[in-house]
């Protein structure tokens, strides 16, 4: 199956969700959540990101993860993600309690494509305090996609991981799963890069931006947000309207895109320093906001 087909694929079989002027979302991905070790990239960030998160959900921002939320290829069990990131957890379940939460799965978390996966490690988690399960997002579905349609003037938004575009991600996951939690995640420690990462390659970056725009030219100029990459991306009205919404592993920082007012904009949040020398979590504007409808094919 070519990198056409795949996008073509996770397109057609995208649930629908409704939205409109008023609606608003937040959307991250690449938060690579670990076990809180050396090798646990999201770790540097965590406070960054929980801030951040919490601002969305105190603001009635609707969190949509594309993709590799959790670190699957360098850890093989959840219960130590969830309990060295819990209160992350805790905040994402109150977006689930008010159908604010919507996942999708990429590379790094491609088992949640096997819904008994998901059911194993997000339905419910256990509570070493009281000795039972408790509920975390029971009955909730992963999907490989999803599409934001305007239900005024029609427009879909396409979200998906973006590994689509990436055969050894994709199809050879597994293998690529397996030599990261045997070689490279070892190697890390000493500053040696996993090379079959486009976030950590190059050339392998450059290849998977322009197959992915390559499907969106061939779609009509599909409105187009991914991950995978860690790259931002916010292309000019007119352009080929190819979205990324960078990563939550960036050194000091995290990237996303948020939607709010039928426009959307790209948004670093970082850790500043005021003039009194007071360390706070700031929110960043680097592009936009620019109205959707400017990216609408007729």
């Amino acid at each position: 199956m070519s990198f056409i087909s795949r996008f073509d694929r996770a397109l057609k079989n995208a649930p629908v969700i409704p939205f409109s002027d008023s609606s608003k979302f937040i959307l991250f991905s690449d938060c690579h959540r670990g076990d809180n070790s050396s090798a646990d990239d999201f770790a540097n960030n965590r406070n960054i990101y929980y801030h951040a998160l919490k601002h969305y959900y105190k603001n009635g921002f609707t969190y949509c993860e594309l993709g590799d939320g959790d670190e699957l290829w360098e850890n093989i069990n959840f219960t130590t993600i969830f309990e060295s990131h819990q209160n992350v957890y805790g905040l994402m379940q109150l977006f689930f309690n008010e159908n604010r939460l919507h996942l999708l799965w990429g590379n790094h978390d491609m088992i949640y494509k096997n819904k008994l996966q998901v059911e194993k490690n997000l339905f419910s988690f256990f509570d070493r305090k009281t000795g039972t399960d408790k509920p975390l997002f029971p009955g909730i579905t992963v999907n490989e996609a999803l599409i934001l349609k305007h239900t005024e003037t029609g427009q879909k938004l396409f979200l998906c991981h973006g590994h689509q575009a990436d055969w050894m991600n994709y199809i050879a996951w597994r293998f690529n799963r397996f030599m990261v939690r045997v070689l490279w995640r070892p190697l890390q420690g000493v500053g040696i890069l996993d090379p079959t990462s486009p976030a950590k390659n190059y050339h392998e970056l450059i290849k998977v931006e322009r197959r992915t725009k390559k499907w969106i030219t061939q779609r009509d100029n599909q409105f187009t947000v991914t991950g995978h990459t860690h790259r931002p991306r916010f292309p000019e009205p007119g352009d080929i309207a190819y979205f990324n919404d960078g990563s939550c592993v960036h050194p000091r920082s995290i990237t996303g895109l948020e939607i709010e007012n039928g426009a959307i904009s790209l948004i670093k949040w970082q850790i500043a320093t005021n003039d009194e020398g007071v360390l706070k979590i700031v929110r960043i504007l680097l592009e936009g906001p620019q109205k959707l409808s400017d990216y609408q094919t007729e």
